[in-house]
């Protein structure tokens, strides 16, 4: 049942599993999630918190199981990366795209100091690198909504 439990987290509901780019899949169930909720900063920090920590758990649970160093099945980091990414983002589906494609790039290239943060083990090198990303689309994304868009 654990195992179970562990792997629900880890991939996201299941969103891992996905044949194609399966990050970008657990990144747009997370952006669903945080539409659905309204953009309440209160809900999006419990979220945070929560699966940060979890996921830290569980996919340190996946990635010892699975033999297979961060596996990509597991994406409860991009989960928690994204909604970092839209934290106090004021609630607008424009913003809350303009937000995933910061996330996912930022993801994907892994800039100073993010390709360095997956050196941690297990988990904490699985979920740390994703918060950084995070952390950088929200504040390009913050910085964009002011003065571009």
């Amino acid at each position: 049942m654990m195992k179970f439990i562990h792997y629900t987290i880890a991939t996201g509901f299941g969103s891992g599993y996905s044949p194609l780019a399966p990050g970008t899949a657990g990144s747009l169930l997370a952006l669903f999630i945080a539409y659905f909720a309204g953009g309440r900063w209160l809900i999006l920090v419990t979220l945070i918190a929560v699966f940060f920590l979890l996921g830290v758990v569980s996919s340190t649970f996946v990635e010892k199981d699975s033999g297979r160093e961060d596996p990509s099945i597991v994406v409860v980091d991009e989960m928690v990366g994204m909604w970092i990414a839209l934290f106090l983002m004021p609630f607008s589906l424009k913003n809350y795209i303009v937000a995933f494609v910061f996330f996912r790039a930022f993801d994907i290239l892994k800039p100073f100091p993010i390709d360095h943060s997956q050196k941690f083990s297990g988990g904490w090198g699985i979920m740390i690198d994703d918060v950084i990303a995070g952390i950088y689309a929200l504040v390009l994304v913050f910085l964009a909504t002011r003065f571009i868009f």
